[in-house]
């Protein structure tokens, strides 16, 4: 199947399927060294460190506090690991980027962490860069797709906060984050608008996320 063909029906209960098993925290990695085996498929999540990456894991997974929350941008410093008992899928929490208050040497740290991360994971399927659906692309958000594009790792975009705009104003934002990406090599062409706390958008990143495992050649 197809990696551009269009989500149907068939698609929702698979990625349904997939995260009905309960998700559980493996550990956080300071290291690339202690990463588990390259043995499943990985999809990773990055964005700023307000965006609400770890709402949506949640919301994703159906836990309620798998991935910790905190209003203390920056908290994620590691690449959190979390899988399920016999999934083929393994989800990596990428630490926030957009440090406002994080010492400088630990940005350095963290760059370099997801650096290597990025370019070196063999088993690595897909980044999400998560997006504020009320504000679109910022300056470090189009730092990470560039990052992305120069190590050709695919990358989807994701807006959150898809419910904390009108109608109006978020086709507007779809549409300036479209023609940002158009361009890019290795950015998928479709965006995922989502909410954390309506759910809207889970279950067709769900449905995406399980299409990329079952045409891995990982799936077991």
């Amino acid at each position: 199947m197809s990696d551009d063909l269009p989500i149907i029906e068939l698609d929702l209960e698979a990625g349904r399927l997939m995260f009905a098993r309960p998700f559980n925290f493996v550990k956080g990695c300071v290291r690339i060294a202690d990463l588990p085996p390259p043995d499943r498929v990985e999809v990773a999540f990055a964005g700023r460190s307000n965006v609400g990456k770890s709402s949506l894991i949640n919301a994703l997974t159906g836990r309620v506090n798998l991935a910790r929350t905190s209003n203390t941008p920056g908290r994620t410093q590691e690449l959190n690991i979390f899988e399920a008992d016999d999934s083929p899928l393994r989800i990596v929490d990428m630490p926030g980027y957009g440090f406002a208050q994080a010492p400088k040497d630990k940005v350095a740290a963290w760059t370099k962490l997801i650096h290597s991360y990025l370019t070196g994971r063999p088993n690595l399927r897909r980044v999400y860069v998560l997006v504020d659906g009320r504000h679109g692309p910022k300056a470090n958000d189009l730092t990470v797709m560039n990052e992305l594009d120069k190590s050709a790792v695919s990358y989807q975009v994701v807006l959150t906060k898809g419910d904390k705009l009108l109608a109006r104003d978020l086709d507007k934002i779809i549409a300036a984050t479209k023609a940002a990406i158009a361009k890019r090599p290795a950015a998928h062409p479709e965006l995922i608008v989502t909410s954390s706390e309506t759910k809207f958008g889970i279950d067709t990143l769900r449905a995406e996320i399980e299409r990329i495992v079952s045409t891995s050649g990982m799936a077991g």
